[in-house]
């Protein structure tokens, strides 16, 4: 698995940065951190938005308190820059390079 997780962390990162880089050239909202109000004000732009928005904070957060419970029962290192890279990329790419440090982490203590 540690492998298939390493394969979904550079495709999680990539794919949806196609589009975060495109509207990035179109807007001139560098990673959508250039203008935060634009950005929420789309993220929020319509009922459906708001769904996939609020599911996404939800699973982030509880993606970050699992993740720091896992990382002090297995000894995993990296949590600061997961998420950090959550925080900037989202949970695509970040949640199976969690997942991958964690087999890794598995594999070391056997």
């Amino acid at each position: 698995m540690k492998n298939t997780y390493l394969v979904l962390s550079i495709i999680g990162f990539l794919l949806p940065n196609i589009f975060v880089t495109m509207e990035s050239i179109e807007t001139g909202n560098i990673l959508l951190y250039a203008d935060p109000m634009a950005t929420i004000k789309e993220m929020f732009a319509n009922r459906i938005s708001t769904i996939f928005v609020i599911d996404l904070f939800f699973a982030v957060i509880v993606f970050f308190i699992w993740s720091y419970r896992e990382s002090k029962l297995k000894n995993i290192k990296h949590l600061g820059l997961v998420w950090v890279l959550t925080m900037l990329f989202g949970l695509a790419g970040s949640l199976p390079m969690f997942l991958y440090w964690r087999e890794k982490a598995m594999e070391e203590s056997t």
